[in-house]
Protein backbone atom coordinates (compact mmCIF):
# COMPACT_ATOMS: atom_id res chain seq x y z
CA UNK A 1 0.00 0.00 0.00
CA UNK A 2 2.78 2.16 0.62
CA UNK A 3 3.93 1.99 -2.76
CA UNK A 4 0.77 2.53 -4.60
CA UNK A 5 0.36 5.76 -2.53
CA UNK A 6 3.69 6.80 -3.35
CA UNK A 7 3.25 6.01 -6.80
CA UNK A 8 -0.06 8.30 -6.06
CA UNK A 9 1.94 11.44 -4.88
CA UNK A 10 4.69 10.73 -7.62
CA UNK A 11 1.59 11.17 -10.12
CA UNK A 12 0.58 14.21 -8.60
CA UNK A 13 4.84 15.87 -8.62
CA UNK A 14 4.92 15.23 -12.42
CA UNK A 15 2.07 17.01 -13.28
CA UNK A 16 2.75 19.67 -11.34
CA UNK A 17 6.54 19.68 -12.00
CA UNK A 18 6.56 19.43 -16.10
CA UNK A 19 10.30 20.27 -17.38
CA UNK A 20 10.31 20.79 -21.14
CA UNK A 21 12.07 17.49 -22.98
CA UNK A 22 15.36 18.89 -25.23
CA UNK A 23 15.84 17.07 -28.37
CA UNK A 24 18.89 16.55 -29.39
CA UNK A 25 20.32 15.56 -33.31
CA UNK A 26 23.83 13.96 -33.82
CA UNK A 27 25.49 14.26 -37.40
CA UNK A 28 28.80 12.70 -37.77
CA UNK A 29 30.86 13.92 -41.02
CA UNK A 30 32.75 11.92 -42.80
CA UNK A 31 32.99 9.71 -46.05
CA UNK A 32 35.41 7.02 -44.10
CA UNK A 33 32.20 6.02 -41.81
CA UNK A 34 30.19 5.88 -45.06
CA UNK A 35 31.94 3.71 -46.85
CA UNK A 36 32.37 1.71 -43.96
CA UNK A 37 36.48 2.13 -43.37
CA UNK A 38 35.57 3.11 -39.18
CA UNK A 39 32.44 2.49 -37.10
CA UNK A 40 30.58 5.05 -35.49
CA UNK A 41 31.62 4.78 -32.13
CA UNK A 42 31.00 8.88 -31.67
CA UNK A 43 27.50 8.77 -31.85
CA UNK A 44 27.07 5.45 -29.05
CA UNK A 45 29.07 7.60 -26.88
CA UNK A 46 27.67 11.18 -27.52
CA UNK A 47 23.87 9.83 -26.65
CA UNK A 48 24.64 8.20 -23.98
CA UNK A 49 26.23 10.64 -22.32
CA UNK A 50 23.10 13.22 -23.52
CA UNK A 51 20.56 10.64 -22.19
CA UNK A 52 22.21 10.91 -18.71
CA UNK A 53 21.86 14.44 -18.54
CA UNK A 54 18.76 14.50 -19.99
CA UNK A 55 18.22 15.04 -23.24
CA UNK A 56 17.03 12.68 -25.64
CA UNK A 57 18.03 11.92 -28.69
CA UNK A 58 15.82 12.31 -31.89
CA UNK A 59 18.10 11.10 -35.01
CA UNK A 60 21.77 10.26 -36.00
CA UNK A 61 22.76 11.47 -39.23
CA UNK A 62 25.92 10.47 -41.06
CA UNK A 63 27.07 12.60 -44.01
CA UNK A 64 30.07 13.35 -46.56
CA UNK A 65 32.62 15.95 -46.55
CA UNK A 66 30.26 17.90 -48.72
CA UNK A 67 29.77 21.49 -48.05
CA UNK A 68 25.81 20.77 -49.54
CA UNK A 69 25.39 17.83 -47.60
CA UNK A 70 26.58 19.18 -44.14
CA UNK A 71 24.62 22.28 -44.89
CA UNK A 72 21.27 20.45 -45.69
CA UNK A 73 21.96 17.96 -42.21
CA UNK A 74 22.24 20.70 -40.41
CA UNK A 75 19.09 22.69 -41.56
CA UNK A 76 17.35 19.51 -40.83
CA UNK A 77 18.64 18.68 -37.87
CA UNK A 78 17.68 22.42 -36.39
CA UNK A 79 14.11 21.98 -37.55
CA UNK A 80 14.09 18.70 -35.24
CA UNK A 81 15.90 19.51 -32.28
CA UNK A 82 17.01 21.80 -29.73
CA UNK A 83 20.62 20.79 -29.18
CA UNK A 84 22.55 19.66 -32.69
CA UNK A 85 26.52 17.86 -32.00
CA UNK A 86 28.17 17.50 -35.00
CA UNK A 87 31.72 15.55 -34.81
CA UNK A 88 34.05 15.44 -37.92
CA UNK A 89 35.71 17.32 -40.51
CA UNK A 90 38.02 19.73 -37.92
CA UNK A 91 41.67 19.93 -38.52
CA UNK A 92 44.81 20.99 -40.80
CA UNK A 93 43.64 19.29 -44.11
CA UNK A 94 41.38 20.64 -46.67
CA UNK A 95 39.13 18.10 -46.64
CA UNK A 96 38.26 19.03 -42.84
CA UNK A 97 35.32 21.66 -44.13
CA UNK A 98 32.79 21.64 -41.10
CA UNK A 99 34.67 25.08 -40.10
CA UNK A 100 33.99 27.22 -43.50
CA UNK A 101 30.75 25.66 -43.78
CA UNK A 102 29.38 26.87 -40.53
CA UNK A 103 30.68 30.18 -40.80
CA UNK A 104 28.55 29.87 -44.20
CA UNK A 105 25.56 28.64 -42.47
CA UNK A 106 25.46 31.74 -39.53
CA UNK A 107 26.33 33.79 -42.25
CA UNK A 108 29.40 34.41 -40.53
CA UNK A 109 33.38 35.29 -40.84
CA UNK A 110 36.20 33.30 -39.81
CA UNK A 111 38.94 35.24 -36.95
CA UNK A 112 41.91 33.96 -35.67
CA UNK A 113 41.31 33.23 -31.74
CA UNK A 114 44.16 34.32 -30.15
CA UNK A 115 43.61 32.35 -26.58
CA UNK A 116 43.27 29.30 -29.51
CA UNK A 117 46.77 29.92 -31.05
CA UNK A 118 48.15 30.26 -27.76
CA UNK A 119 46.32 26.94 -26.63
CA UNK A 120 48.29 25.13 -29.92
CA UNK A 121 51.88 26.85 -29.64
CA UNK A 122 51.92 25.78 -26.14
CA UNK A 123 50.91 22.00 -27.08
CA UNK A 124 53.60 22.36 -29.96
CA UNK A 125 56.43 23.71 -27.58
CA UNK A 126 55.82 20.67 -24.87
CA UNK A 127 56.24 18.06 -27.37
CA UNK A 128 59.30 19.72 -29.19
CA UNK A 129 57.34 20.11 -32.96
CA UNK A 130 57.55 23.02 -34.98
CA UNK A 131 54.30 25.54 -34.90
CA UNK A 132 53.19 26.09 -38.66
CA UNK A 133 50.57 28.56 -40.10
CA UNK A 134 48.91 25.24 -41.23
CA UNK A 135 48.90 24.70 -37.31
CA UNK A 136 47.73 28.53 -36.79
CA UNK A 137 44.73 28.60 -39.36
CA UNK A 138 43.21 25.59 -36.76
CA UNK A 139 42.42 29.05 -34.33
CA UNK A 140 40.48 30.69 -36.98
CA UNK A 141 36.78 30.20 -35.83
CA UNK A 142 33.39 31.65 -36.47
CA UNK A 143 33.48 34.80 -34.50
CA UNK A 144 30.22 34.20 -32.91
CA UNK A 145 30.88 31.12 -31.58
CA UNK A 146 31.96 30.43 -28.44
CA UNK A 147 35.58 28.48 -29.03
CA UNK A 148 36.37 25.29 -26.91
CA UNK A 149 39.67 24.75 -26.12
CA UNK A 150 40.93 21.04 -26.74
CA UNK A 151 43.15 19.85 -23.44
CA UNK A 152 43.67 16.56 -26.19
CA UNK A 153 44.24 18.19 -29.35
CA UNK A 154 44.77 21.08 -31.50
CA UNK A 155 40.90 21.82 -33.47
CA UNK A 156 39.19 23.51 -30.73
CA UNK A 157 35.53 22.77 -30.40
CA UNK A 158 32.55 25.36 -31.62
CA UNK A 159 29.37 26.62 -29.53
CA UNK A 160 26.99 28.73 -31.32
CA UNK A 161 23.97 29.73 -29.19
CA UNK A 162 21.00 31.32 -31.30
CA UNK A 163 17.14 31.59 -31.02
CA UNK A 164 17.72 29.25 -27.47
CA UNK A 165 19.17 26.55 -30.21
CA UNK A 166 22.49 25.00 -29.76
CA UNK A 167 24.88 23.71 -32.08
CA UNK A 168 28.52 22.09 -30.60
CA UNK A 169 31.30 21.11 -33.23
CA UNK A 170 33.81 18.85 -32.38
CA UNK A 171 36.53 16.80 -33.63
CA UNK A 172 36.21 13.52 -35.03
CA UNK A 173 39.15 12.04 -32.74
CA UNK A 174 36.80 9.95 -30.26
CA UNK A 175 39.18 10.84 -27.07
CA UNK A 176 38.90 14.71 -28.49
CA UNK A 177 35.35 14.37 -28.53
CA UNK A 178 35.56 12.61 -25.57
CA UNK A 179 37.49 15.33 -23.54
CA UNK A 180 35.66 18.42 -25.22
CA UNK A 181 32.16 16.84 -23.89
CA UNK A 182 33.18 15.68 -20.46
CA UNK A 183 35.22 19.46 -20.24
CA UNK A 184 32.83 21.94 -21.71
CA UNK A 185 29.43 20.54 -23.80
CA UNK A 186 28.14 18.55 -21.14
CA UNK A 187 28.55 21.24 -18.12
CA UNK A 188 27.71 23.85 -20.27
CA UNK A 189 24.16 22.26 -21.55
CA UNK A 190 23.45 21.61 -18.11
CA UNK A 191 23.89 25.65 -17.15
CA UNK A 192 21.65 26.49 -20.22
CA UNK A 193 18.68 24.36 -20.11
CA UNK A 194 16.37 23.41 -17.07
CA UNK A 195 16.95 19.13 -18.01
CA UNK A 196 14.63 16.80 -16.76
CA UNK A 197 16.03 13.66 -15.20
CA UNK A 198 16.27 10.23 -16.90
CA UNK A 199 16.58 7.39 -15.04
CA UNK A 200 16.97 3.76 -16.76
CA UNK A 201 16.76 0.43 -15.17
CA UNK A 202 17.10 -3.00 -16.63
CA UNK A 203 16.27 -6.55 -16.00
CA UNK A 204 17.43 -9.03 -17.10
CA UNK A 205 15.39 -12.21 -18.75
CA UNK A 206 16.55 -15.44 -19.68
CA UNK A 207 14.71 -18.58 -20.76
CA UNK A 208 11.52 -17.19 -22.66
CA UNK A 209 11.30 -15.72 -26.54
CA UNK A 210 9.98 -11.94 -27.01
CA UNK A 211 7.00 -12.96 -28.11
CA UNK A 212 5.99 -15.22 -25.54
CA UNK A 213 7.56 -12.76 -22.57
CA UNK A 214 5.44 -10.28 -24.19
CA UNK A 215 1.95 -11.64 -23.64
CA UNK A 216 3.17 -13.18 -20.30
CA UNK A 217 3.60 -9.48 -18.98
CA UNK A 218 1.09 -7.69 -21.74
CA UNK A 219 -1.65 -6.49 -18.92
CA UNK A 220 1.25 -5.32 -16.56
CA UNK A 221 2.69 -3.24 -19.54
CA UNK A 222 -0.78 -1.86 -20.81
CA UNK A 223 -1.43 -0.25 -17.00
CA UNK A 224 3.04 1.31 -16.65
CA UNK A 225 2.51 4.97 -15.81
CA UNK A 226 2.41 7.85 -18.37
CA UNK A 227 6.16 8.63 -17.54
CA UNK A 228 7.84 4.94 -17.93
CA UNK A 229 8.23 3.58 -20.85
CA UNK A 230 9.05 -0.28 -21.76
CA UNK A 231 11.82 -1.50 -24.06
CA UNK A 232 12.06 -5.14 -25.36
CA UNK A 233 15.83 -5.70 -26.35
CA UNK A 234 15.95 -9.30 -27.27
CA UNK A 235 19.70 -11.21 -27.75
CA UNK A 236 20.37 -15.24 -27.69
CA UNK A 237 18.40 -16.77 -25.34
CA UNK A 238 17.68 -13.33 -23.40
CA UNK A 239 15.91 -10.35 -23.29
CA UNK A 240 16.29 -7.31 -21.56
CA UNK A 241 13.67 -5.12 -20.49
CA UNK A 242 14.53 -1.53 -20.12
CA UNK A 243 11.96 0.66 -18.02
CA UNK A 244 12.79 4.29 -18.55
CA UNK A 245 11.03 7.30 -17.00
CA UNK A 246 11.44 10.77 -17.03
CA UNK A 247 10.58 13.76 -15.42
CA UNK A 248 11.79 16.89 -13.14
CA UNK A 249 12.87 14.73 -9.50
CA UNK A 250 15.47 11.97 -9.70
CA UNK A 251 13.88 10.60 -6.44
CA UNK A 252 9.80 10.29 -7.53
CA UNK A 253 11.23 8.42 -10.80
CA UNK A 254 13.42 5.91 -8.49
CA UNK A 255 10.80 5.38 -6.32
CA UNK A 256 8.15 4.91 -9.75
CA UNK A 257 10.69 2.26 -11.35
CA UNK A 258 10.99 0.38 -8.30
CA UNK A 259 7.47 -0.16 -7.95
CA UNK A 260 6.87 -1.37 -11.40
CA UNK A 261 10.14 -3.77 -11.44
CA UNK A 262 8.46 -5.56 -8.37
CA UNK A 263 5.08 -6.12 -9.59
CA UNK A 264 7.67 -7.72 -13.08
CA UNK A 265 9.26 -9.73 -10.48
CA UNK A 266 6.27 -11.32 -8.60
CA UNK A 267 4.91 -12.23 -12.71
CA UNK A 268 8.00 -13.73 -14.41
CA UNK A 269 10.31 -14.98 -11.02
CA UNK A 270 11.57 -17.73 -12.32
CA UNK A 271 13.02 -16.41 -15.44
CA UNK A 272 14.54 -13.55 -14.20
CA UNK A 273 18.46 -13.42 -14.16
CA UNK A 274 19.35 -10.03 -12.44
CA UNK A 275 18.17 -6.19 -12.15
CA UNK A 276 21.36 -4.25 -13.80
CA UNK A 277 22.69 -3.87 -17.51
CA UNK A 278 25.86 -5.46 -16.21
CA UNK A 279 24.11 -8.38 -14.36
CA UNK A 280 24.48 -10.59 -16.68
CA UNK A 281 23.85 -14.50 -16.81
CA UNK A 282 27.43 -15.43 -16.65
CA UNK A 283 28.21 -12.96 -13.47
CA UNK A 284 25.03 -14.35 -11.75
CA UNK A 285 26.47 -18.38 -12.20
CA UNK A 286 29.76 -16.76 -11.07
CA UNK A 287 28.64 -15.08 -8.06
CA UNK A 288 26.58 -18.26 -7.15
CA UNK A 289 29.23 -20.82 -7.51
CA UNK A 290 31.85 -17.72 -5.61
CA UNK A 291 28.85 -18.23 -2.42
CA UNK A 292 28.94 -21.50 -2.44
CA UNK A 293 32.21 -22.32 -2.89
CA UNK A 294 31.99 -24.59 -5.49
CA UNK A 295 33.90 -24.80 -9.26
CA UNK A 296 32.79 -25.26 -12.81
CA UNK A 297 34.18 -27.08 -16.00
CA UNK A 298 33.38 -27.27 -19.87
CA UNK A 299 33.90 -29.93 -22.65
CA UNK A 300 32.62 -28.50 -25.69
CA UNK A 301 32.09 -29.41 -29.39
CA UNK A 302 29.68 -27.82 -31.58
CA UNK A 303 29.97 -24.38 -29.69
CA UNK A 304 34.18 -24.05 -29.86
CA UNK A 305 35.16 -22.87 -26.77
CA UNK A 306 32.23 -20.12 -26.81
CA UNK A 307 30.89 -21.37 -23.27
CA UNK A 308 34.73 -21.11 -21.49
CA UNK A 309 35.18 -17.25 -23.47
CA UNK A 310 31.49 -16.51 -22.28
CA UNK A 311 32.28 -17.59 -18.32
CA UNK A 312 36.09 -15.80 -18.24
CA UNK A 313 34.77 -12.65 -19.55
CA UNK A 314 33.87 -12.12 -16.18
CA UNK A 315 36.49 -10.82 -13.95
CA UNK A 316 37.11 -13.13 -10.91
CA UNK A 317 36.21 -16.10 -12.87
CA UNK A 318 39.58 -17.91 -11.85
CA UNK A 319 37.67 -18.38 -8.65
CA UNK A 320 35.33 -21.36 -9.63
CA UNK A 321 36.41 -21.61 -13.00
CA UNK A 322 38.81 -24.77 -13.43
CA UNK A 323 39.23 -25.04 -17.71
CA UNK A 324 37.58 -26.26 -20.34
CA UNK A 325 38.50 -28.93 -23.08
CA UNK A 326 36.97 -28.13 -26.76
CA UNK A 327 36.96 -31.97 -27.78
CA UNK A 328 36.17 -31.24 -31.97
CA UNK A 329 37.43 -34.29 -32.90
CA UNK A 330 35.91 -37.58 -32.01
CA UNK A 331 39.53 -38.90 -31.50
CA UNK A 332 39.57 -35.81 -28.52
CA UNK A 333 36.36 -37.22 -26.77
CA UNK A 334 37.58 -40.39 -26.69
CA UNK A 335 41.64 -39.55 -25.38
CA UNK A 336 41.05 -36.97 -23.17
CA UNK A 337 37.47 -36.93 -21.87
CA UNK A 338 37.33 -41.03 -21.96
CA UNK A 339 33.83 -41.39 -24.02
CA UNK A 340 33.25 -44.63 -25.21
CA UNK A 341 34.69 -45.58 -28.54
CA UNK A 342 31.28 -47.67 -28.84
CA UNK A 343 29.42 -45.33 -27.35
CA UNK A 344 29.83 -43.02 -30.18
CA UNK A 345 30.01 -46.18 -32.40
CA UNK A 346 26.12 -46.61 -31.56
CA UNK A 347 25.08 -43.61 -31.27
CA UNK A 348 27.06 -41.14 -33.79
CA UNK A 349 28.63 -38.12 -31.68
CA UNK A 350 25.75 -36.26 -31.59
CA UNK A 351 23.61 -37.37 -28.92
CA UNK A 352 22.52 -37.48 -25.44
CA UNK A 353 24.76 -40.52 -24.39
CA UNK A 354 27.86 -38.69 -26.15
CA UNK A 355 26.98 -35.19 -24.44
CA UNK A 356 26.70 -37.15 -20.88
CA UNK A 357 29.61 -38.83 -21.52
CA UNK A 358 31.64 -35.78 -22.04
CA UNK A 359 29.94 -33.89 -19.12
CA UNK A 360 30.91 -37.03 -16.64
CA UNK A 361 34.66 -36.99 -18.16
CA UNK A 362 35.44 -33.10 -17.98
CA UNK A 363 33.60 -33.19 -14.31
CA UNK A 364 35.92 -35.99 -13.21
CA UNK A 365 39.07 -35.20 -15.07
CA UNK A 366 39.27 -31.64 -13.12
CA UNK A 367 37.56 -32.80 -9.95
CA UNK A 368 34.65 -30.35 -10.49
CA UNK A 369 30.99 -29.84 -8.99
CA UNK A 370 29.26 -28.55 -12.21
CA UNK A 371 30.11 -29.07 -15.72
CA UNK A 372 28.89 -28.45 -18.87
CA UNK A 373 29.06 -30.80 -22.49
CA UNK A 374 27.84 -29.60 -25.58
CA UNK A 375 27.69 -31.78 -28.98
CA UNK A 376 25.71 -30.86 -32.02
CA UNK A 377 25.82 -29.99 -36.24
CA UNK A 378 26.04 -26.09 -35.60
CA UNK A 379 26.24 -26.47 -39.55
CA UNK A 380 26.20 -25.29 -42.94
CA UNK A 381 26.93 -29.21 -43.20
CA UNK A 382 25.67 -32.34 -40.70
CA UNK A 383 28.72 -34.17 -41.02
CA UNK A 384 28.55 -37.69 -41.05
CA UNK A 385 25.69 -38.03 -38.70
CA UNK A 386 22.27 -38.31 -39.31
CA UNK A 387 21.24 -35.67 -37.11
CA UNK A 388 19.85 -32.15 -38.79
CA UNK A 389 22.15 -28.77 -38.72
CA UNK A 390 21.15 -26.73 -35.91
CA UNK A 391 20.62 -29.55 -33.34
CA UNK A 392 22.68 -29.99 -29.84
CA UNK A 393 22.70 -31.96 -27.04
CA UNK A 394 23.52 -29.88 -23.90
CA UNK A 395 24.61 -31.97 -20.76
CA UNK A 396 24.84 -30.68 -17.14
CA UNK A 397 26.57 -32.52 -14.71
CA UNK A 398 26.15 -32.10 -11.24
CA UNK A 399 27.61 -33.07 -7.62
CA UNK A 400 24.38 -35.49 -7.62
CA UNK A 401 23.61 -36.28 -11.10
CA UNK A 402 23.77 -36.03 -15.00
CA UNK A 403 21.41 -35.19 -17.71
CA UNK A 404 21.11 -33.86 -20.87
CA UNK A 405 18.09 -32.26 -23.42
CA UNK A 406 18.11 -32.03 -27.24
CA UNK A 407 17.58 -28.43 -28.50
CA UNK A 408 17.47 -26.99 -32.54
CA UNK A 409 18.63 -23.81 -33.04
CA UNK A 410 18.06 -23.42 -36.55
CA UNK A 411 20.74 -21.69 -39.05
CA UNK A 412 23.33 -20.07 -39.24
CA UNK A 413 26.36 -21.55 -37.86
CA UNK A 414 26.81 -18.12 -35.47
CA UNK A 415 23.05 -18.36 -34.34
CA UNK A 416 23.98 -22.06 -33.10
CA UNK A 417 26.97 -21.31 -31.66
CA UNK A 418 25.31 -18.40 -29.88
CA UNK A 419 21.92 -20.10 -28.64
CA UNK A 420 23.94 -23.47 -27.76
CA UNK A 421 25.83 -21.38 -25.22
CA UNK A 422 23.22 -19.24 -23.98
CA UNK A 423 20.94 -22.49 -23.43
CA UNK A 424 23.79 -24.00 -21.78
CA UNK A 425 24.36 -21.31 -19.16
CA UNK A 426 20.62 -21.25 -18.56
CA UNK A 427 20.33 -25.12 -18.00
CA UNK A 428 23.49 -24.55 -15.09
CA UNK A 429 22.47 -21.61 -13.09
CA UNK A 430 18.55 -23.84 -12.73
CA UNK A 431 20.84 -27.05 -11.61
CA UNK A 432 22.62 -24.54 -9.29
CA UNK A 433 19.66 -22.93 -7.27
CA UNK A 434 18.40 -26.12 -7.31
CA UNK A 435 21.20 -27.75 -5.17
Amino acid sequence: MQIFLKGCVLIAIFSANIVKEMQAEIITIGDEILIGQILDTNSKWIAEALNKIGVSVYQITSVQDDRQHILKAIKEAQSNADIVIITGGLGPTKDDITKLTLAEYFQDTLVLNDEIVSHIEQMFTKINYPFTEVNRHQALVPSTCTALKNEFGTAPGMWFYKNNKVVVSLPGVPFEMIGLMVQSVLPKLQATYNLPFILHKTIITYGMGESMLAEKIEDWENNLPAFIKLAYLPSFGSVRLRLSAKGATYEMLDIGIISEMEKLAKLIPDIIVGFDENETIESVIGQLLTEKKQTLAVAESCTGGNIAKIITSVPGASNYFVGGIVAYSKIIKINELLVDEKLIAENTVVSAQVAEAMAKGIQQKYHTDYAIATTGNAGPTADDTDKTVGTVFIAIATPTTIFSEEFFFGKPREKVIGRASNKALELLRKEILKN
